[in-house]
């Protein structure tokens, strides 16, 4: 049953005449006579007694009617919930996020955000790897590099790029290698991460090409913490973000490698949809694009 259908028949009882309906609607009186006659022999019973003068509620239709209200009522409430929930944050804010940035940045961010907005709801998911945020009944994913080849809408939320960096430990035990091709001699430590090829290191474009290097070493994994302390103990060479090493190599903890190449890998928001976007991801990615330090 329409909803329609339900509007136009508490209608048709409460002004209790074919005519003041039809002025309503602005169709004719015989318009609003065959639409009821529609309704009932769809439902296949009377609902209205019809004389000259008005029409009045059978018993099937006062219960009809008595439904149709409360049907009706919850509409609206549910309309209103929605609406309110575009101005509004409130309600469950899913996020999706790498598992490094996301005890590191996403973290305490969320807590300070619920502070403001104690209406949201919020669960943190964090994986080594994307996940797919509709498969996975997800709100938003914060990503880091090229966007997402989907119909995503992405807000970049930082500029961010990787680097290559070894601790003074292993600078001073193996050198520094003064090539890309050089890294092939060299311990490189291996973040399993994505869907990339992990022992290629691409880099972004130098006097029109693109310079990569294969990599090898004795050490990877798919967490970046753990990685990290491999290369800050001096096990090797690594690939990692800005947002992750800035500080090291401000203590002198670590050293950029080859600082010439790098990779552009921006920090974004990612989410579903661009229209009627909910208050409370917009206030998220709102209130974490200001939140996030600069790298350099």
């Amino acid at each position: 049953m329409a909803a329609s259908d339900l509007a136009f028949f508490v209608l048709l009882a409460r002004r209790e005449s074919f005519s003041a309906t039809a002025r309503e609607l602005g169709v004719s009186a015989s318009a609003v006579s065959r639409r009821l006659v529609r309704l009932e022999d769809r439902l296949g019973v009377r609902l209205l007694n019809r004389t000259t003068r008005r029409v009045s509620l059978t018993g099937e239709g006062k219960s009809y009617f008595g439904e149709a209200v409360r049907i009706l009522g919850d509409i609206e409430a549910l309309e209103h919930s929605l609406s309110k929930a575009r101005d509004t944050p409130s309600g469950l804010l899913r996020i999706n996020a790498t598992l490094g940035f996301g005890r590191a940045y996403l973290s305490p961010a969320i807590a300070e955000f619920r502070g403001l907005y104690p209406d949201v709801e919020i669960q943190l998911v964090l994986t080594d790897a994307p996940l797919n945020l509709v498969e996975e009944g997800l709100d938003l994913g914060i990503r880091f590099g090229s966007p997402p080849a989907s119909r995503m809408i992405t807000r970049l939320l930082q500029r961010n790029r990787r680097f290559l960096c070894a601790a003074p430990a292993y600078i001073q035990a193996h050198g520094i290698p003064q090539t890309l091709a050089a890294l092939q001699a060299h311990d490189c430590i291996v973040l399993r991460q994505d869907h990339d090829t992990y022992d290629v290191w691409r880099f972004d474009e130098v006097d029109g090409g693109v310079p990569s290097a294969k990599v090898a070493g004795s050490l990877s994994t798919n967490d970046g913490e753990i990685a990290l302390g491999w290369v800050l103990g001096g096990h090797g060479i690594m690939l990692r973000s800005e947002w992750d090493i800035a500080g090291h190599l401000r203590e002198g903890r670590l050293r950029k490698i080859l600082p010439q190449y790098w990779q552009t890998a921006n920090i974004a928001a990612v989410y579903p949809e661009r229209h009627n976007l909910s208050a409370k991801v917009r206030a998220f990615v709102d209130y974490l694009g200001s939140r996030l330090p600069t790298a350099r």
